[in-house]
């Protein structure tokens, strides 16, 4: 999830699915992501700078985990995890 092009592709879809899903949650967990997307978009020059994909691995297996390693997700806890490596990296500067 390292490529620029890719954030703004998987953020398209989301964008076409959240007008088409039927249920409220889905349709919720869908607007979550494209917050996610977005933020990921805003911060991409600096994430790449701050952060080992390394540790970005192992905090995003740990989120799944915690979420009862649901199939389909794995962006979804990527990009959290690198949210929250980036906020803690820049909290520490």
């Amino acid at each position: 999830m390292n490529d620029r092009r890719e954030l703004e592709r998987k953020l398209e879809q989301t964008k076409r699915l959240s007008m088409l899903a039927g249920d409220s949650t889905t349709r919720q967990r869908l607007l979550e992501f494209q917050d996610e997307l977005v933020d990921a978009l805003d911060k991409f020059p600096h994430r790449r700078e701050c952060i080992a994909e390394e540790r970005v691995r192992e905090r995003a297996h740990d989120l799944w985990e915690q979420h009862g390693s649901p199939q389909g997700r794995d962006q979804e806890f990527w990009l959290r995890a690198e949210r929250e490596l980036v906020e803690s990296s820049s909290s520490h500067s």
